[in-house]
């Protein structure tokens, strides 16, 4: 995937990508039936073609369907998308977009605790 690819995603696209990581792959049809408001058949095989051509997904021909499926893990699309959460929306401060998370998520106490576990590590190997 080109390095900038993720940022460049339409609503719709980011959409696709969702449904193929719920998936694991799927045909156009397969996509389509996954979407909520989904749009035509033919616009989705055209989203997906120029989401190949973005480096977002790739797909193998069986029989005569295509079969995509996402061009990176969900970990690293969670990666990406969090980068750019960062950057855009808090200036690159993970302090402030921590107390942003912990504010609207209301956390359980378990959370918090596996939270605190989670910094605790992260001090102690210099992050």
């Amino acid at each position: 995937m080109q390095p900038d690819a993720m940022q460049r995603t339409t609503r719709r696209e980011r959409q696709i990508l969702d449904a193929l990581h719920r998936l694991g792959q799927g045909s156009v049809s397969d996509v389509q039936e996954a979407l909520e408001d989904a749009p035509s058949y033919s616009t989705v095989r055209t989203l997906l073609r120029v989401m190949e051509e973005k480096g977002l997904v790739t797909h193998v021909e069986r029989g005569r369907a295509y079969v995509y499926s996402p061009a990176t893990s969900l970990r690293a699309a969670r990666r990406s998308a969090l980068r750019h959460l960062l950057t855009t929306f808090f200036k690159g401060n993970v302090e402030e977009a921590a107390i942003a998370l912990l504010e609207e998520a209301r956390a359980d106490p378990q959370t918090l605790r596996r939270l605190s576990r989670r910094i605790a590590q992260a001090r102690r190997e210099g992050r």
